[in-house]
């Protein structure tokens, strides 16, 4: 089967899509607008795009020709927190993806605890083992076929890095089962780290 994704349906692209892609890890990004209101959203269109200097990226959809909160904060004030998404948080982390006004702050609503960043203003989750603070250094829109700003990406550069020391070994190296990372996969389906084997590189 191949599709020709002129002609394919948004709604079937959006199945292969991420019915293909996966795992995908879960950028649980946080941010704080102009009233000091937090917010709080996962985003799977996440993920690490260099190392020198350190960045990462995610991509959030423009429904109905309309911002998310969090790309209007970060257009805002060029800051945000990825806060990375671990088994013992997973339900709370999707209690955080309602659709909610945005006086909501999403922190109260999953039940989670907001703590200081380090250089920038939005707050960090602290059930959270992993945190990026980042500032903004990039943003594109991306346009369908007929000219409509469906989704926007945003590039930032890391700050700061947090790592809890209860997943830290020797060397710096990240112990895998006590991160115990969660990874999105299609639909309703998440997914944790299973049969892990290595290939030395050519």
């Amino acid at each position: 089967m191949q599709f020709d994704t002129e002609s394919t349906d948004a709604s079937v692209l959006y199945k292969l899509l991420t019915g293909t892609i996966i795992p995908r890890p879960i950028g649980w990004i946080s941010t704080i607008d102009d009233q000091g209101v937090n917010n709080l959203a996962p985003f799977s269109y996440f993920n690490m795009v260099s190392s020198d200097p350190p960045c990462v990226m995610f991509s959030t959809r423009r429904d109905n020709n309309t911002n998310k909160d969090t790309l209007n904060n970060v257009l805002n004030n060029n800051q945000f927190v990825v806060n990375l998404v671990t088994k013992e948080v997973v339900e709370q982390m999707n209690t955080t993806s309602a659709n909610v006004t945005s006086d909501i702050d999403e922190f109260e609503l999953g039940n989670l605890s907001p703590i200081d960043s380090v250089s920038i203003q939005p707050k960090r989750v602290k059930e959270s083992l992993v945190h990026f603070e980042c500032e903004k250094i990039h943003h594109y829109f991306i346009k369908d076929k007929n000219g409509t700003e469906t989704a926007c990406v945003v590039i930032g550069q890391i700050k700061v890095i947090h790592i809890n020391d209860s997943i830290l070994s020797e060397n710096n190296r990240i112990n895998l089962e006590k991160y115990k990372p969660v990874a999105r996969l299609a639909g309703s389906n998440y997914g944790i780290l299973g049969e892990i084997f290595s290939i030395k590189r050519a």
